[in-house]
C-alpha cells in the first residue's frame, strides 16, 4: 500500500503535507503534488496534515479517484511532457525542487 494524492490537490497545493513528511517523498508538479511510492514509508503523517483531505491510502480510493493511483506512479516511472527520461526515485524532493510539469491526467483536469 502507498499513499496517493488525489484531485482535491489540483490547483491548491497547500504543501502542509511536505512539512510533515519525514522522508521527503512528496514532489511538486505544476498543479499538483505527488507521493513517490518507492520512497514513501507509509507512515501516514501526510494525511492529517492536508487541509483539502486529498491524501489517502491507495486501497481506500473510490470512483474517479482510483485513476490517480496509476497516475501517481506514472509521474515517477514515465517521462513527463517535455522531459527525455523518467524522474525515477531521486531520493528526496527537497534536493530537486519543483518539477514544474504534471502528468497528462492532471494537465487535462
Amino acid at each position: 500500500m502507498t499513499y496517493v494524492i488525489g484531485p482535491a490537490c489540483i490547483d491548491v497545493m497547500d504543501r502542509s503535507c511536505i512539512d510533515e513528511c519525514p522522508v521527503d517523498c512528496i514532489y511538486e508538479g505544476k498543479r499538483k503534488l505527488y507521493i513517490n511510492p518507492a520512497e514513501c514509508i507509509d507512515c501516514g503523517a501526510c494525511k492529517p496534515a492536508c487541509p483539502e483531505q486529498a491524501i489517502d491510502l491507495d486501497r481506500l480510493l473510490t470512483g474517479d479517484q482510483r485513476a490517480f493511483i496509476p497516475d501517481n506512479a506514472r509521474f515517477f516511472n514515465e517521462p513527463l511532457p517535455g522531459r527525455d527520461a523518467a524522474l525515477g526515485t531521486p531520493g528526496g524532493a527537497g534536493d530537486i525542487g519543483p518539477i514544474g510539469v504534471d502528468t497528462d491526467l492532471v494537465a487535462g483536469y
